[in-house]
């Protein structure tokens, strides 16, 4: 692949991406929601109406448009739409807390809400009621934010920040990744180009767009190739195997979770699927050695394997479908990206190239301290690299948990814990599960004048955090290890945790 090629022939907006086929093939599908067909014109059309009704609702260039949901065809064109007014759009999971949505409203001084509720996502239809969100230009729309100010728009189109997609701190506090048009298109079209997409094919959308992968790799790689991208809102086996039988998919991507949850419902050693794909890929999370072996006698095709984060928007390395591994790398760094390492075997991961974000939204040092002045990011990840250049992931210097491809931040989850005040500390540590997957496992000391149960701490809990971040395990301690300053020894709570 021509990088400086490719480069200069990218477009300055992501919106670009559905209007190109909305002229060269008007007709063919762009969407399926569930209940029929959106061709690239009607999609191009539902642009152009969601712009319109964006500028009635006030909406400004560098406004930051919050769109709170679940996959549906709203999260596509809102996307495109704010691309097109130069705003940026904050995508919002629908299935956060109460709190986690407020609290990324609040960083990211969103002008407008949008609410996405559906059948599929009665939680965001719950946020929209809380949010006193009226019916408002076709859109269910929260207050407009009058104190908001608008960011400088670029420019150079593609310089201007098109996503501010939001990962929790080490710190607890969130933060507000920038995502350039550049950055997305990038991504969109190597991983495009790298696995030869063609407008014949349809692939599965049930990554949250919420989530870089499913908006970047999956929704942006799909549509830039002028293929069909058929949106679920949740996962379940069930509709992976209708979709794959009825809609005849081509193309599946996934965090390993999701491959786990399809052999299980099938009883683990399944007679082969038939099925109409071309090529399956996992990411998002490490894929386990008999999981990858399992899906690929399941799907009778390789699993491919892919690495990424959502500060490179989010790709960095995959594996090639023409250099199919039977080891569990991700895979060679893709065409445009330079890796290095830093350290002995297993190197401190630094990457640098046209997906690497902006920076962190009204964050300087946090962005400071993780892009140097060349421009290399640090991922934080600790990663061996193959005689043939290919790289494995090997462990994390920052403290997190991936559990079904989300990052969990082990402080956020102790912060609210040590809020209760039936709780004195805690500890929160990850614990390997089954297909490469982790849990969250929560150690805490329990205040002798507050009597409570790990059942009541779960319900407080389950108010206030997404599922994934929720602890599988909550395990009570008369004391914390602890060093004399006081800081708790969590080595020795993995230790505990392998013992047992």
């Amino acid at each position: 692949m021509n990088t400086a090629h490719l480069l200069a022939s990218l477009p300055s907006r992501i919106s670009a991406i559905p209007r190109r086929w909305a002229e060269q093939t008007p007709n063919a599908p762009a969407l399926h929601d569930g209940q029929r067909h959106w061709s690239y014109a009607e999609l191009a059309a539902a642009i152009d109406q969601a712009c319109t009704q964006l500028r009635a609702l006030q909406l400004r260039p560098g406004d930051r448009l919050a769109v709170i949901g679940e996959n549906c065809v709203g999260q596509v064109v809102l996307s495109f739409a704010a691309a097109e007014l130069d705003a940026w759009i904050v995508h919002i999971n629908g299935r956060l807390s109460p709190r986690e949505v407020a609290v990324v409203l609040q960083h990211s001084d969103a002008r407008l809400a949008i609410y996405l509720a559906h059948a599929a996502s009665p939680e965001t239809a719950a946020h929209a009621e809380r949010a006193g969100a009226n019916l408002r230009e076709g859109w269910l729309a929260g207050p407009l934010n009058q104190h908001c100010a608008p960011e400088p728009v670029h420019a150079a189109a593609h310089q201007q920040v098109a996503a501010l997609l939001y990962t929790t701190g080490t710190t607890g506090a969130p933060k507000g990744v920038m995502l350039t048009h550049r950055n997305l298109l990038f991504i969109a079209a190597v991983s495009s180009t790298l696995r030869g997409l063609t407008p014949d094919d349809r692939a599965y959308g049930v990554l949250p767009i919420t989530h870089v992968y499913g908006l970047t790799s999956v929704m942006l790689g799909t549509l830039y190739a002028g293929a069909c991208l058929y949106l679920c809102a949740r996962f379940t086996p069930d509709g992976l195997l209708t979709a794959l039988e009825q809609h005849r998919l081509t193309i599946v991507q996934g965090v390993p979770a999701m491959y786990a949850r399809l052999l299980e419902k099938l009883g683990g050693a399944a007679t082969p699927l038939r099925t109409h794909l071309r090529f399956a890929y996992a990411g998002g999370s490490p894929l386990a050695p008999s999981l990858k072996a399992q899906v690929e006698q399941l799907l009778g095709m390789p699993l491919h394997n892919g690495y990424g984060l959502t500060e490179s928007a989010p790709t960095v390395s995959q594996t090639r479908l023409d250099q199919p591994r039977a080891d569990t790398s991700v895979g060679h760094a893709i065409p445009g990206v330079e890796i290095r390492l830093q350290g002995d075997q297993a190197g401190e991961l630094w990457v640098r190239g046209p997906n690497v974000m902006l920076g962190y939204y009204r964050q300087p040092e946090l962005s400071a301290a993780v892009i140097d002045a060349e421009g290399w990011l640090n991922t934080g990840d600790m990663v061996l690299q193959d005689a043939d250049g290919a790289l494995f992931i090997v462990g994390r210097t920052k403290e997190l948990i991936i559990r079904a491809g989300f990052n969990v931040y082990p402080l956020e989850v102790e912060t609210l814990l040590n809020a209760h005040p039936a709780v004195t500390q805690s500890a929160v540590i990850g614990r390997p599960a089954a297909d490469g997957d982790e849990e969250v496992v929560a150690f805490i000391e329990i205040d002798a004048r507050h009597a409570v149960d790990t059942a009541e701490l779960q319900h407080y809990l389950a108010a206030q955090l997404a599922p994934y971040k929720r602890p599988s395990q909550i395990i009570v301690m008369a004391a914390l290890p602890a060093a004399p300053s006081g800081k708790i020894l969590k080595h020795q709570l993995k230790q505990m945790l392998s013992d047992v």
